[in-house]
């Protein structure tokens, strides 16, 4: 049981890192939107796409990416964690 928790923990910073990939991707020329790394922009669209929903227009200031890595670090680090239990 221990192992999957620490797959499933594994799994969403893994998660967390392609988002912060797709988000960051325009400014180090990293193109998700098209070509071999579209799969990264077919992964994390759909919960990003659902938080930018949920939040209010701020202009040109994205903050889905970073309310979605909030949510899933909390969900990681909250949920996994008390399951997981202390770091031995």
């Amino acid at each position: 049981m221990e192992y999957a928790l620490r797959a499933i923990y594994s799994g969403l910073t893994l998660y967390m890192m392609l988002i912060l990939l797709r988000w960051l991707g325009g400014w180090i020329s990293f193109e998700t939107d098209y070509g071999r790394w579209k799969w990264v922009a077919i992964v994390t669209d759909p919960l990003v796409g659902r938080v930018r929903r949920v939040l209010p227009n701020l202009g040109p200031i994205d903050f889905g990416p970073i309310v979605a890595i909030f949510a899933i670090w909390l969900v990681r680090g909250i949920g996994l964690g008390l399951l997981i239990g202390p770091q031995r």
